[in-house]
């Protein structure tokens, strides 16, 4: 029996994957829950395993190469005498879009040895198919993109096919990222795009692009508020060489602070307003190739302030590394985000899908201020503002928690230690 491969749907609002690498080459003995490729999800770099026992016979849509969630990407035959087979089953579900002289082999991903390649020219399960930029192209183009072509893995059609087809020259191809499996730390070389041509998004921003346009079908409204920051800034001082971070301290600040106030930590449902169990604090993390994550803090209000550190070190560089699991970056019920770091004074931050508030955090500065003896002083200060969805939270809420919050970070820091 011949088994198919498909493109798995990693999270929610995945609909289309690229695959990083295959961990098994045509030929190899494969076993039920044996990992078989690594895909690039929306957010992650995830291990793909095999529902069945046999012999991976052939690749379909090679590393490199995206396919929509469902579609076919390999064979797996269950026993070796099945392998030509499969590949013959292949190479005759779909007619040739190529002569044999001007076919491109297809590049085989191999963990040792190189394994001769496939030379099939199969789209998915026998209809042409083309990658999302070449169809994109034609439709702005007016081009039929299924007459044309293509010069792609298995008569695939891709954008120079359809550059070509309207009498345009073609444009150079968008730079690869070099990516080990997921089970490793990945080093990924970025080639620089050259001046004038157009990058295509990669997985992360495509999903970053979608969350954002649903985010701006969401009422919201900002406040903002200014918060002294010098007791907190000197316990930081005291404890830093134990491994804390701020983003810790400020995030243990505003999970502490969320105990009092619920319906921050709630969202907006059809039913209803939905109060969460559990306090956990995303923060938002800018990735080194485009596009943001937002690792998640787990419990950030019961957790003390070395361990909360430390994990979020840990989270850091998973995210880096595109190693993260679902549970890590996908069930946060508050959002921090922190441009302080690169000198902002202030922003407006924009809502999260399925949360109900996030809190934008500006740098700490040196501000002229009248003390509480009426003489001027000098006070080190920051400005937040909270976006909040106005179909669950009011103003006064807003202002409420920006007021408890203050009072935590400025009279009660030593708290955050206990």
């Amino acid at each position: 029996m011949i088994h198919e491969v498909f493109m798995p749907a990693l999270s929610s609002t995945m609909t289309e994957g690229k695959i990083v690498s295959w961990t098994k080459s045509p030929g190899d003995k494969v076993a039920k829950g044996e990992t078989v490729l690594v895909v690039e999800s929306d957010k992650a770099d995830m291990d793909v395993e095999s529902f069945s026992e046999g012999y991976l016979a052939t690749i379909l849509v090679p590393a490199g190469e995206s396919a929509p969630v469902g579609a076919t990407i390999g064979l797996i035959a269950e026993t070796e005498a099945e392998i030509a087979a499969a590949q013959q089953q292949a190479s005759t579900e779909s007619a040739p879009q190529t002569t044999p002289e001007e076919s491109t082999p297809e590049p085989v991903v191999t963990a040792s040895t190189p394994t001769p390649p496939v030379t099939t020219t199969v789209s998915n399960n026998g209809r042409k198919v083309a990658s999302p930029r070449a169809r994109k192209l034609a439709k702005e183009l007016g081009i039929d993109w299924q007459s044309i072509p293509g010069s792609g893995p298995h008569g695939r059609v891709v954008v120079e096919d359809i550059e070509k087809a309207s009498g345009k020259a073609p444009v150079a191809t968008t730079p690869t990222l070099e990516v080990k499996p997921a089970s490793k730390p990945q080093t990924v070389a970025v080639t620089p795009t050259p001046s004038g041509e157009v990058s295509a998004f990669n997985t992360l921003q495509q999903a970053v692009n979608r969350n954002m346009m649903a985010s701006l079908e969401v009422p919201t409204f900002h406040v903002s508020y200014t918060i002294t920051t010098d007791a907190l800034d000197n316990l930081y001082r005291q404890i830093k060489s134990k491994g804390v971070t701020m983003t810790a301290l400020l995030a243990k600040a505003v999970a502490v602070t969320l105990q009092k106030h619920p319906l921050l930590n709630a969202n907006y449902t059809d039913g209803g307003i939905q109060y969460r169990s559990n306090i956990n604090i995303a923060v938002a993390v800018a990735m080194p190739n485009g596009g943001l994550i937002t690792p998640v803090l787990q419990n950030a209000a019961q957790i003390d302030i070395y361990s909360l550190s430390r994990s979020w070190k840990e989270l850091v560089d998973k995210a880096r590394a595109k190693q993260l699991q679902p549970e890590e970056y996908t069930t946060g019920t508050f959002t921090l985000s922190n441009l302080g770091m690169y000198g902002v004074n202030s922003f407006d931050a924009i809502l999260p899908p399925g949360q109900g508030s996030i809190l934008a955090i500006g740098a700490s500065r040196p501000q002229v201020v009248a003390t509480e003896t009426g003489m001027l002083g000098i006070r080190q200060q920051m400005n937040v503002t909270i976006t909040c969805d106005h179909r669950v939270i009011y103003g006064a809420d807003a202002a409420s928690f920006l007021q408890d919050l203050a009072k935590l970070i400025e009279t009660e820091p030593q708290s955050l230690t206990l």
